[in-house]
């Protein structure tokens, strides 16, 4: 199977996951989009969805599904993405298409993170995918510094600006053993948004693509 078939075959299962009656959060990125097209065959069963990006906006919307700002919802059943990087205890790496931010924002909200990717983002350990950090324009220089003297190598990500107005810089080259350790050092350094350690609050449930079926893992 081809990578965007495993992508497919996770978003249509993730699907089973949607709570009908109800508002779904909806992530950013290749496969959130799959599970955007999936979730269009069944949008008259839900009341329609937050999203996590302007991009997923403007798909959902093309599907004529009614779109909800967050600050009109107190709680979400289930919000569903996708990730860059995810480990064993369901810590992730995020922030590839730069929505990190109002990803993270949502997934706060909602009382079940769904992960859908392909097998290919299972790692033993976090760290070989950058990891995007969001940093307001004038603290760029200052945070690159700080983030050098955690061990990594930041670069900034030319020619592109957050749904939010600000700059992404990837740090390449970081360890990361404890990732709620360093997701919280890095939420710390002055200038920082955030940045796209999804730790503190991972996955509940994962659902891995593989070429022999879609696997389901449960947060310990």
């Amino acid at each position: 199977m081809t990578q965007d078939e495993l992508k497919q075959q996770v978003a249509l299962k993730a699907l089973e996951y949607v709570v009908e009656g109800a508002i779904i959060g909806v992530g950013t990125g290749s496969t959130a989009n799959f599970f955007i097209d999936g979730l269009a065959t069944m949008k008259d069963r839900i009341l329609g969805a937050v999203p996590s990006s302007e991009a997923s906006a403007r798909r959902l919307a093309g599907h004529g599904i009614k779109l909800f700002d967050l600050n009109d919802i107190q709680e979400l059943p289930v919000y569903v993405d996708g990730a860059d990087e995810i480990d064993a205890s369901l810590a992730m790496i995020k922030g590839g298409g730069g929505a990190q931010t109002r990803e993270k924002i949502v997934a706060a909200v909602a009382r079940q993170f769904v992960c859908i990717c392909d097998a290919s983002k299972k790692v033993a350990q976090l760290g070989r995918f950058p990891l995007p950090v969001e940093v307001i324009p004038m603290a760029r220089a200052q945070v690159a510094r700080e983030l050098a003297a955690l061990g990594g190598r930041p670069v900034l990500r030319e020619g592109f600006v957050t749904d939010n107005g600000n700059l992404i810089l990837d740090v390449h080259g970081l360890q990361i053993a404890d990732p709620v350790a360093l997701e919280t050092r890095i939420d710390g350094i002055v200038g920082v948004v955030t940045n796209g350690l999804f730790a503190k609050r991972g996955a509940d449930v994962l659902l891995l693509a593989t070429p022999t079926g879609v696997e389901t893992h449960q947060r310990a």
